[in-house]
């Protein structure tokens, strides 16, 4: 099963979305399951994980209809207030959704104390209870923070965005190495290849920009705890579906079937606990 464990869908609102800069001006539309399915299905795929791209509950109800009426999506990685008091009430009402597969937070826009409070420590705390994973949705700024979020978590599963967005662009890989390499040794810790079109020259790039990058996160993770993403539509911007997916293809195309064939679906199948293809 080959499943691409990271993209959104939306209905285009310029308030909703001011995030979608003018220079991402391509993704200034709808973006729903019938726009994706085609693409899905010529590259050889046979679900996806929709992922939160709004702040609020109402985002987190517009996917689990979603998922109800297209059973390409396979989970739903939605938004719930953490720090809310009644956490606890919140996520058990979603319970009643089988899709729901975990709860995601836009940390990047924080400080990265933020995901060290004493309320979002207990939102993380309870998401263990419901057996829902998290996505952490971060920038190398935060790696630190979240390395002590995760030692203070040992039983939740976490997943990172986009290798934590390095800056590609700008060569940076130090820092960025280093503490990959940290939150790595924790092993409830997974990680997507997702995402990384969006860190380059948008319009000037080619596959060796990524090669370090991805040599860093997999020697760290492990063929076991890597999972595809596309983050398609915002990878729009930079490269077309088979333009990015044939940036990780390439690379993976050394490796064993066995660890394709993981990396390609069997990881997020596995993480997610998914359960709606048989």
């Amino acid at each position: 099963m080959r499943i691409d464990a990271h993209q959104h869908f939306w209905h285009y609102h310029p308030k909703k979305h001011e995030w979608i800069e003018d220079n991402m001006s391509v993704i200034r539309k709808d973006f729903l399951p019938s726009d994706f399915l085609p693409l899905l299905q010529e590259n050889n795929f046979d679900g996806c994980i929709a992922v939160q791209a709004d702040q609020n509950e109402i985002e987190t109800k517009f996917l689990i209809d979603l998922a109800i009426k297209n059973n390409v999506i396979q989970g739903v990685v939605g938004w719930v207030d953490l720090k809310a008091e009644n956490i606890y009430e919140q996520l058990a009402y979603y319970k009643q959704y089988d899709v729901v597969r975990g709860f995601r937070h836009v940390l990047q826009n924080e400080e990265p104390d933020f995901m060290l409070e004493s309320n979002f420590l207990n939102g993380i705390q309870c998401l263990q209870d419901f057996n829902y994973t998290y996505d952490l949705l971060i920038f190398p700024q935060h790696l630190p923070a979240a390395i002590k979020l995760v030692k203070q978590n040992p039983h939740q599963l976490f997943v990172i965005d986009h290798i934590a967005k390095p800056y590609i662009k700008f060569g940076l890989i130090a820092q960025w190495k280093k503490d990959i390499e940290l939150i790595a040794k924790f092993e409830n810790v997974f990680c997507k290849i997702s995402g990384m079109v969006t860190e380059v020259d948008y319009e000037n790039w080619q596959d060796s920009d990524f090669l370090p990058y991805l040599d860093i996160v997999v020697k760290a993770f492990g063929t076991k705890r890597i999972m595809y993403g596309s983050d398609w539509p915002v990878c729009l911007v930079a490269a077309s579906y088979p333009e990015m997916l044939n940036v990780v293809e390439n690379y993976f195309n050394g490796f064993s079937e066995t660890e394709q064939e993981d990396f390609f679906g069997k990881n997020a199948q596995l993480f997610y606990q998914l359960n709606k293809i048989k």
